[in-house]
């Protein structure tokens, strides 16, 4: 939900945030994405029919449209507005199979068996996580457990009307350490790699 932030009361709220898939955020990333040669998956909601939904865009590196995931597994915050996805995506890029996943989504066990049966190489983690102060990180390694590759986990921080968010954006490898951490407050890009 980065276009729009997360907390809403009901579908007419919402409603003026929510854009179809090729909407102004494919149109604003889209170039970006194919002048940098790079994959871009962001959260926001989604409109399709009459239905809303808390959505991934996943644009290619070609600033095409790649697809649009809705978050399955659908946090109390949610359910008084979206609609619950029905499957899973995978995405071969050139760095491999990109699987996204939206915050709740790592609370489901179908989630987990997902990874370990079809083993993707990275989880584009879309995330608005409530701070309730402890340090996330070994959370979400325990729900990854048996899936081994990179998870980068793109969160919000500071208040959503009365809503504390956690921060700490992070990307794990795939032996599960912190290769590259965001601060708890305030804006960041991290990276992990080179070339």
């Amino acid at each position: 939900m980065a276009t729009s932030g997360y907390v809403w009361r009901d579908p007419d709220e919402v409603r003026p945030h929510c854009e179809p898939a090729r909407g102004p955020t494919l149109e604003a990333l889209a170039p970006i994405a194919a002048a940098h040669g790079a994959w871009v998956i962001v959260g926001f909601p989604e409109i399709s029919g009459r239905h809303l939904y808390n959505s991934a865009l996943v644009i290619d590196d070609k600033g095409a449209l790649a697809g649009c995931y809705r978050k399955v597994l659908l946090y109390e915050a949610d359910t008084t507005w979206a609609r619950q996805g029905e499957r899973r995506q995978r995405y071969q890029t050139p760095s491999g199979v990109v699987s996204p996943g939206i915050c709740m989504d790592i609370n489901d066990y179908a989630f987990g068996i997902y990874l370990r049966t079809t083993r993707p190489d990275v989880v584009a983690f879309c995330t608005n996580w409530v701070d309730e102060g402890d340090d996330v990180v070994p959370y979400w390694r325990e729900r990854l457990a048996g899936w081994r590759g990179w998870f980068v986990a793109a969160n919000t921080w500071g208040r959503d009307r009365h809503v504390p968010f956690r921060g700490r954006s992070t990307i794990l490898d795939p032996s599960g350490a912190v290769v590259a951490s965001a601060p708890a407050e305030g804006d960041a890009v991290i990276v992990a790699g080179g070339e």
